[in-house]
């Protein structure tokens, strides 16, 4: 474990503690932060107009849950499913993260080889990253479905 999973793991929990403290709000904030950010990968816009869409979708279900939601703590159960809705986001943004280094194209006498992260790094940042046991455990993300590459890796998902 390095410096770098420690840092992604707290901000998993900070995610996590702040669903959990928006309440019933906080799930429907995970939920919604997890939908406007997949459409706009998948839409594959330049990256000044999914800014701009993902602000403008943010905003608007944002309004949208401040009023379909007027009491987001009621319930004392609402607590925990607001953590959920923090942990699924915080999960995705972790993996992001985690997955979100410039890779490498290397020439070899069979072929092209894909090197994550590249050696181009700085020293520290690429061995906390390469020795990562998140980063590693995510390396099925590159082979996994569309979907899950639409969300996490939107630049390598086709």
């Amino acid at each position: 474990m390095t410096w770098f999973d420690a840092l992604l793991i707290t901000l998993l929990a900070v995610v996590t503690a702040l669903g959990a403290r928006r309440g019933l709000a906080g799930l429907a904030w995970g939920v919604g932060a997890l939908v406007v950010a997949f459409v706009t990968n998948l839409l594959g816009l330049g990256a000044l107009l999914a800014g701009l869409l993902a602000l403008i979708l943010g905003a608007v279900s944002g309004f949208a849950i401040s009023r379909l939601i007027p009491d987001p703590l009621e319930r004392p159960w609402h607590m925990m499913v607001g953590g959920l809705g923090g942990l699924l986001l915080g999960g995705v943004l972790m993996s992001t993260l985690a997955l979100g280094f410039p890779m490498a194209l290397r020439a070899t006498p069979s072929g092209k080889q894909s090197l994550y992260p590249s050696p181009d790094l700085a020293p520290g940042l690429y061995q906390a990253v390469s020795e990562s046991a998140i980063q590693n455990g995510l390396r099925g993300v590159w082979t996994s479905s569309v979907a899950a590459r639409t969300l996490l890796i939107p630049d390598r998902a086709r």
